[in-house]
């Protein structure tokens, strides 16, 4: 455990983040290596397959994420309260309630796979590609809802190098199997999303044989404790996150469906490929967000409210610079990082290269509205921090994405979120000046 209440914020701050952002990035790896091989290895049409059906997979698992998140916090505040013993019986009792949960949702996706697409409207060129892929992964659900558990807690009690340890491991273990099951046995879309259930499956039995060992943390097998208010104010934390994941992936699939109107499959492998690249940027977003929030629960607990007036200050000097980077990064690279998936198609890859330009300018906005919907969660507002996410991931995006093609077909699509993330940003002022004091 690492009280964060001591000593300097700025370090603390960054040597717990650090860890976070790479996990981030490596957990991206998962998706990353299944679209470079499959696509470099199947074509076009299997990786539109696993770009027709991420949106609707990341939705069930952006849930698990929502749910965990609101954990994290709750462990960070007990912790900085001086009442770590609250969370054994808790976490005991959150794994067992939401375990049940995610068993569920593994059996719904796993038997009713074909009629999800069905409903998607999915074309029927990519759609047995899409089927394997969908079905498979839908079975890794309680793997990942193991590993997201025991890492938020981690997280709450300062601990960020296990995450990154563990999902590094899990990323390398990913390639390996992808080179066997997709290069080697061509196994195509569902050898993919084996290599990546068997990986997920890795780091999520791993805490398991820790907590069946006698051990002196905070960590073990006890007796659950049921509480009531306790999971529900863990749920209503993680509800920000939860609405942003979900709502993403309804956008996802309104995205995939104006594409194919105005590009068919080659939109959607090109919108996929982005999405992948986009991913690895906002991985450095989404760790920072998740990493200090666990340090700004810490010095909320311990009420330390001028730390937390700091923290907020230099985190807005951080994500500026950073955004700034990753827009230049986004500019100057779009080409090749576009051709890592699609290099085998001249047309596919000019048309991604230039979505990819225009979607960068989303960088300058997106890391802003992010991390303060992650502030607000962090100080148990729960409701401001979702309407935040609402705001983004929902209603701006919708709204653009249905408008914007209107004026300027394929590119309008692609200004969507520029217009979207400034809205975003925009509205995350609004709520951080109303709330000030």
């Amino acid at each position: 455990m690492n009280n964060m209440t001591r000593g300097s914020i700025a370090k603390a701050l960054t040597a717990f983040t650090v860890p976070l952002i790479l996990s981030g990035v490596f957990q991206q790896m998962f998706n990353w290596v299944d679209a470079f091989i499959v696509g470099n290895v199947e074509g076009e049409l299997a990786l539109a397959g696993i770009g027709a059906v991420t949106s609707t997979y990341s939705m069930f698992v952006m849930i698990i994420v929502g749910f965990t998140s609101g954990l994290s916090v709750l462990a960070a505040q007990r912790f900085g309260m001086g009442r770590p013993e609250d969370l054994g019986p808790l976490l005991v009792t959150f794994s067992v309630i939401l375990g049940g949960i995610y068993l569920a949702v593994c059996a719904f996706g796993a038997v009713f796979a074909e009629n999800i697409l069905i409903f998607l409207d999915t074309p029927a060129n990519i759609f047995q590609n899409a089927e394997d892929y969908l079905r498979i992964m839908f079975t890794g659900i309680p793997f990942l809802a193991l590993y997201n558990t025991c890492c938020a807690v981690l997280r709450g009690l300062g601990d960020s190098s296990a995450p990154f340890s563990s999902v590094m491991v899990c990323c390398v273990i990913n390639v390996f199997l992808d080179l066997i099951f997709v290069a080697g046995l061509r196994l195509g879309t569902a050898g993919a999303a084996i290599a990546t259930i068997l990986s997920q499956a890795v780091g999520g039995l791993t805490p398991i044989v820790y907590f069946l060992r006698e051990n002196d943390s905070l960590l073990r097998l006890i007796r659950p404790r049921f509480d009531g208010g306790v999971l529900w104010r863990t749920c209503t934390n993680g509800s920000s996150e939860l609405m942003s994941n979900i709502s993403g992936s309804i956008v996802a699939m309104l995205y995939n469906f104006q594409l194919l109107r105005l590009a068919g499959e080659d939109g959607v492998a090109a919108y996929g490929a982005i999405m992948y690249v986009n991913f690895i940027f906002l991985a450095i977003f989404i760790g920072y967000a998740i990493g200090s929030a666990p340090v700004i629960s810490y010095h909320y607990g311990a009420g330390n409210h001028e730390e937390l007036k700091g923290l907020l200050c230099k985190s807005g000097v951080l994500v500026g610079a950073a955004s700034a980077v990753m827009f230049a990064a986004g500019e100057t690279l779009a080409r090749p990082l576009a051709a890592l998936f699609v290099g085998y198609d001249a047309g596919l890859l000019s048309m991604t290269a230039r979505a990819f330009a225009i979607f960068s300018v989303s960088f300058l906005f997106s890391g802003f509205s992010i991390f303060c919907s992650s502030f607000f969660t962090a100080l148990n507002d729960g409701l401001t921090s979702a309407l935040i996410s609402f705001l983004r991931t929902l209603v701006f995006q919708c709204a653009a994405v249905l408008i914007f093609p209107l004026l300027w077909e394929l590119d309008g699509i692609w200004w969507s979120i520029v217009a979207a993330e400034g809205l975003a940003l925009a509205a995350a002022g609004l709520f951080l000046a109303g709330k000030r004091k």
